[in-house]
């Protein structure tokens, strides 16, 4: 059995051209690795998908669990224009009494890419504490070379910031 092609154009071509122009217009607003660069300029990075900062994973935790640990939606807070989530209720009470001490740096966009004067989506698995406070980077070949230099790259990175989200 032979099948018609209606119109001379496959629903396959017509999806890939789709994606392609998705992929165009995704790219041209992109941070600055082209693709998982961030669109939302916001002061705090909430993700497309996600919705909340830092990818849902508890601020707190780093510092005090060493490690990330994913927040509940139930134990939430508003900062920042952003939604933040918990594993904890005590997490939640002491983020709140210093939000700036907990918060990671940059809003929780890509510390090197910040450093690099773009915008970037920063992943809570790659993740630093330098001098009590948190840094997140894009990934973890990023991570390398962000801590290669931390210190000169949050020199650089805090040059940048101010600029990079004014007017959102």
């Amino acid at each position: 059995m032979t099948r018609k092609r209606s119109g001379g154009v496959s629903r396959r071509c017509a999806m890939l051209a789709a994606a392609a122009v998705l992929l165009t217009a995704g790219t041209a607003s992109a941070g600055w690795f082209g693709l998982g660069g961030s669109s939302d300029t916001g002061p705090v990075y909430t993700g497309l998908v996600e919705g909340v900062a830092v990818g849902g994973y508890d601020p707190v935790a780093y510092f005090t669990q060493g490690r990330p640990v994913k927040g509940r939606a139930e134990i939430a807070a508003e900062y920042r224009g952003a939604t933040w989530r918990f594993a904890s209720a005590a997490n939640r009470e002491t983020f709140l009494a210093e939000p700036e001490k907990y918060a990671p740096a940059y809003g929780g966009y890509c510390a090197w890419a910040i450093a690099q004067g773009k915008l970037s989506k920063g992943d809570p698995n790659n993740w630093d504490i330098v001098d009590g406070r948190l840094y997140l980077n894009y990934n973890g070949n990023i991570q390398a070379r962000w801590r290669k230099d931390a210190a000169g790259f949050i020199g650089k990175a805090e040059t940048h910031w101010p600029g990079l989200t004014a007017g959102n």
